[in-house]
């Protein structure tokens, strides 16, 4: 799909591509469509009125992919790129999405994208986000994702957010809106290091009769990098919602974890929890009796916790 070896790397970090992937995707590279593929089911076109692709899948679409990467390479260059899903009834699909930012210049490079999700009834929809950032200029890598999210009767969403490595400056923001017996679950994991903030504002609202939602977030904080988490569920019908936040603190870091819940109905079940702590000595000296050091202990701790 891609002869450069830059490019290979990031895809392969964002979305675990080492090739051309079978079925739909649309690969944009530095503000371009570098490749495309439609299929039977699922039709990728551009947007008429502004920067952006939709995306388009028939009812009762079942065990299909569709993967939509971002990469950047070059520095300086900012871009802002809207995504409409259009899931139909009865379906059974996974997006792999993800952004990855190679920066080799003095120049920021940024990526804000705005995805929108509507999810027809009792369709099933895994959505993967993953982002990185890597190159080793001076400039900034910078990426702002919004997601927004409406389920109607029935919907299912899994949706698995992952900052990996690399990314100086992310805002985040995800809203997800839940009919009727619809279920949202999140799970967010994100590594910051030396002077990274990372900011995330989340929210599901629980609408429907019997809708439920869930958040999982795991973080680790390390060097002087900051995180601020916001979850927030509000209940609005009978209901049943659950935040849960754990973070690993380490060096200088500073981590705000601020969970919500909101109930407007006296149906509504809501549940949060968090906690933010350091890596346990005895886990370290554990590990270290088994012959690792000290460094490769703490790492093996690290992936296992956001693994």
């Amino acid at each position: 799909m891609t002869e450069h070896a830059i490019d290979r790397e990031l895809l392969e970090k964002i979305a675990d591509l080492t090739g051309k992937p079978a079925g739909a995707f649309n690969l944009r590279k530095d503000s371009g469509c570098e490749a495309r593929q439609s299929t039977e089911h699922i039709e990728i076109s551009n947007k008429e009125d502004k920067p952006g692709i939709d995306i388009r899948i028939k009812d009762g679409t079942v065990g299909e992919k569709c993967f939509i990467p971002v990469i950047i390479t070059k520095s300086g260059l900012q871009e802002m790129v809207y995504n409409d899903f259009f899931i139909g009834e009865n379906c059974d699909v996974e997006i792999v999405a993800g952004c990855g930012i190679h920066n080799s210049g003095c120049d920021e490079s940024r990526h804000d994208g705005i995805h929108t999700f509507y999810v027809g009834k009792n369709s099933r929809v895994h959505y993967a986000e993953k982002h990185y950032g890597d190159g080793d200029g001076t400039g900034g890598r910078i990426m702002n994702p919004q997601t927004i999210v409406y389920l109607e009767e029935g919907a299912t969403l899994q949706m698995d957010t992952v900052q990996i490595r690399g990314v100086d400056s992310t805002k985040r923001y995800t809203k997800i809106v839940c009919g009727k017996g619809a279920e949202a679950v999140i799970t967010e994991r994100l590594l910051t290091h030396g002077d990274q903030v990372a900011d995330s504002d989340m929210v599901i609202e629980l609408n429907g009769e019997d809708a439920k939602g869930r958040v999982i977030s795991r973080s680790v904080g390390q060097d002087h990098s900051t995180q601020v988490f916001r979850p927030c569920v509000v209940g609005n019908a009978r209901c049943f919602g659950h935040v849960q936040c754990d973070s690993i603190i380490m060096g200088e870091a500073r981590i705000q974890s601020v969970p919500e819940i909101a109930a407007n109905s006296p149906d509504a079940q809501l549940i949060h929890e968090a906690a933010i702590g350091k890596i346990a000595g005895d886990q370290l000296l554990k590990l270290q009796t088994l012959g690792l050091t000290a460094e490769e202990a703490e790492d093996r701790i690290l992936k296992g916790f956001l693994a």
